[in-house]
């Protein structure tokens, strides 16, 4: 069934069916290893906007197939940014020369070169987990960019084991052949990711085109591209991470009581009393978030993660999982000199101080944003069932968990063809809601049904049981990434464009995806 605000229900509530701690109004992580930041003054900090990226002329590689693009440098570094007013400068890794995000904005259908040059230090400020298979010998502060949500060539698209160490780079081509949407990047270096993004290894890449441009949205300043994420602090105000040999080898999952937007905690931003629209990612490792307006109105959604919906859909409550985005329209005229709070159910995020004069908008609100074709069952040509698992590890050891039974280094047991279509039913057999992510591809959501768990782990056997649940309107767009609730069939209907080669599918949930939550699948031709 459905609830007012875009939740969904499955037996229990789907509110705490985030493991409970991984929802924004849970408590957060706070003990003797971190300060409480809970008690830092929040909205004294100014919202710090993306540092814009620029082009350093263009060039043509032969190797990537790039003819005449234009050619970006990114230094990937270590950096000391001030989070807080209160906290003295901690110590980060960055894209650019803060703790603010970066921002590439690229033009359909043309393509760009990214220069991925790693300036990290030899050691990782972070606790680094015993190795794992293969992986004894690298460097801890390898490191590889995988633009999330782009349809990239296999060489470019940031496959975890093409990581490279201090002193080197890689090259990476993005043709950008898709529809306008707000894609992010972030590290994806095999084994460290998840320490390489809550460093900071985050930001913004933007798709525009004529179409997105026709519908009179809100831009420039009044486009807010906002990154949102939550962290710990030590005594010392530097971040803290659980170190692995006090704290266990793995954590199953990771909540910071620090609630961070674009890189600073708890900011404040001035609008003026007109309409804004807001670019929002949720970059945290482990946290949902659950979005609303602290004066109560209600805000349109105009686009998810990989582009602009069919129409608005009026919303005063939205779940945002880890890498999903949302596209929304907020009018600020109805709150004149109000100061209006982003919540996520109890937890600030940032306050909006809205002048008390009128201002001047030429914006709109379309009543067509662009249409949605949904993809015909019919154009399926293979169904294929796919599990999410969690089993108890040995003598105390964390829970291990993985996708259809395999680890990462199994052989591909999913190849597909290219430019077909099949639909994917993720059976989560698991107690967590596990936000699925699959490279080069986006994807439509066809539905959620609750099925007989016991069955299907006795004999392997399907039993539907529940209604069948329709994608809410939110979620009819184009999706890269899904939310799959415990005890339910999720079924998602993906065409193969773009290239052939390996990627990869996994958890977006990055603790989850480290303990081997992530597969690699071949596209052939």
């Amino acid at each position: 069934m459905v609830v007012a605000g875009g939740s969904l229900l499955s037996g229990r509530a789907w509110a705490l069916q985030h493991a409970g701690m991984k929802m924004g109004g849970a408590s957060p992580v706070h003990g003797p290893h971190t300060l409480d930041a809970m008690k830092l003054e929040p909205f004294v900090d100014p919202l710090p906007l993306p540092q814009r990226m620029h082009s350093e002329g263009r060039r043509s590689s032969d190797s990537l197939k790039a003819v005449d693009a234009p050619y970006y440098r990114v230094n990937i570094r270590e950096v000391s940014c001030k989070m807080h007013r209160d906290l003295p400068p901690s110590r980060m890794w960055s894209y650019g020369e803060s703790a603010a995000p970066v921002l590439f904005e690229a033009r359909s259908h043309e393509g760009v070169l990214i220069d991925w040059w790693n300036q990290l230090p030899k050691k990782h400020f972070l606790p680094l987990d015993t190795p794992m298979h293969g992986m004894a010998n690298a460097p801890e502060t390898r490191t590889i960019t995988h633009v999330h949500g782009a349809r990239v060539p296999t060489n470019s698209d940031g496959y975890p084991e093409d990581w490279f160490g201090p002193g080197e780079s890689k090259l990476s081509f993005y043709p950008n052949h898709q529809d306008a949407t707000a894609l992010w990047l972030h590290d994806h270096a095999m084994g460290v990711n998840r320490l390489n993004i809550f460093a900071g290894l985050m930001g913004w890449y933007l798709i525009r085109d004529e179409a997105e441009e026709k519908l009179g949205l809100p831009t420039g300043k009044y486009e807010l591209p906002l990154l949102i994420y939550d962290r710990s602090f030590d005594p010392h105000g530097q971040l803290y991470y659980p170190n692995p040999p006090d704290e266990g080898a793995w954590a199953q999952e990771y909540l910071g009581d620090a609630m961070v937007v674009n890189g600073k905690v708890k900011p404040y931003h001035e609008v003026e009393a007109r309409r804004y629209r807001l670019r929002i990612a949720n970059t945290a490792n482990s946290r949902f978030f659950s979005l609303a307006l602290s004066n109560g109105q209600s805000f349109h959604v105009i686009g998810s993660d990989q582009g602009l919906l069919s129409a608005p859909v009026e919303m005063k409550r939205l779940v945002l999982a880890p890498a999903e985005r949302t596209d929304i329209l907020v009018d600020f005229s109805h709150a004149r000199g109000e100061n209006v709070v982003l919540m996520s159910d109890r937890l600030e995020l940032m306050q909006f101080r809205v002048a008390k004069d009128s201002a001047t908008d030429s914006s709109l609100l379309p009543e067509v944003v662009r249409p949605v074709e949904r993809i015909d069952e019919k154009q399926s040509i293979r169904t294929r069932e796919m599990t999410l698992n969690e089993f108890d590890g040995d003598n105390g050891e964390a829970m291990v968990m993985l996708l259809n039974r395999k680890h990462w280094a199994d052989p591909v047991t999913e190849i597909v063809k290219l430019d077909s279509t099949e639909i994917w039913s993720l059976i989560n057999l698991t107690e967590d809601t596990h936000p699925i992510h699959l490279h080069l591809v986006r994807f439509q959501i066809l539905d959620r049904q609750s099925f007989a768990n016991y069955d299907y782990l006795a004999e392997e056997k399907l039993r539907l049981t529940g209604e069948v649940i329709p994608p809410q309107a939110h979620e009819a767009g184009w999706k890269d990434v899904v939310q799959c609730p415990p005890g339910m069939v999720t079924r998602i209907i993906v065409t193969f464009h773009g290239y052939a080669g390996r990627y990869l599918w996994h958890c977006h949930i990055l603790e989850h995806e480290a303990n081997d939550m992530m597969r690699p699948y071949d596209v052939i031709v």
